[in-house]
């Protein structure tokens, strides 16, 4: 399906010169002279590149529609990360480097949504929120607690967030996968 080159958004996957790319920002600028474009900051599905380009209205793009497909993740094995199918029970074994900063995030069991273009895998989506347990976190310097002030903290699984003050050692709290940032208390 072909569009305008200034309708694109962030979250569109499109074919441009050849390659499969992601919108990852968008910037839409009109300049007091010359026509108005949009400056797109594409990210390449298939090998991680970012470019930047600028669409004028009048050119227009191929947008891709990607399959989805469920996956349960079962296991690392080395740097492969071992997923099932949910329907046919097949297992499949995809780079680590394919889910990027996100595969710290994995846990047993977890279900994902695989993005496949043309029966192959292109990209992982974890769900957006995590349940974990901090299990190293600073103490709160005092006289701190009068502003919006945060600490850091250490999850269960390696990562480094930050946290508000009352939260301490063995509290399990939910964690937004992509930003890499505390939501909230788990209950």
């Amino acid at each position: 399906m072909k569009i305008s080159g200034v309708d694109i958004r962030p979250g569109n996957n499109i074919e441009y010169e050849g390659g499969l790319w992601r919108a990852v920002k968008i910037q839409h600028t009109q300049p007091g002279k010359g026509g108005a474009y949009m400056q797109v900051e594409l990210k390449n599905l298939i090998d991680g590149r970012k470019n930047n380009v600028r669409f004028r209205s009048a050119e227009s793009v191929e947008r891709i529609r990607l399959d989805t497909k469920d996956f349960q993740y079962l296991y690392a094995e080395g740097d492969m990360l071992v997923f099932m199918d949910q329907e046919t029970y097949e297992q499949i074994n995809l780079p680590a480097e394919l889910l990027g900063d996100a595969a710290a995030f994995l846990q047993d069991g977890m279900m994902v949504v695989l993005e496949m273009y043309e029966e192959r895998p292109i990209s992982v989506q974890l769900p957006e929120t995590i349940e974990a347990t901090v299990v190293e976190a600073d103490a709160v310097v005092k006289g701190q607690t009068a502003s919006a002030s945060y600490k850091p903290a250490i999850l269960d699984n390696g990562v480094r967030v930050m946290v508000p003050p009352h939260i301490v050692s063995g509290t399990r709290i939910v964690v937004d996968v992509y930003a890499r940032e505390y939501v909230k208390r788990a209950d």
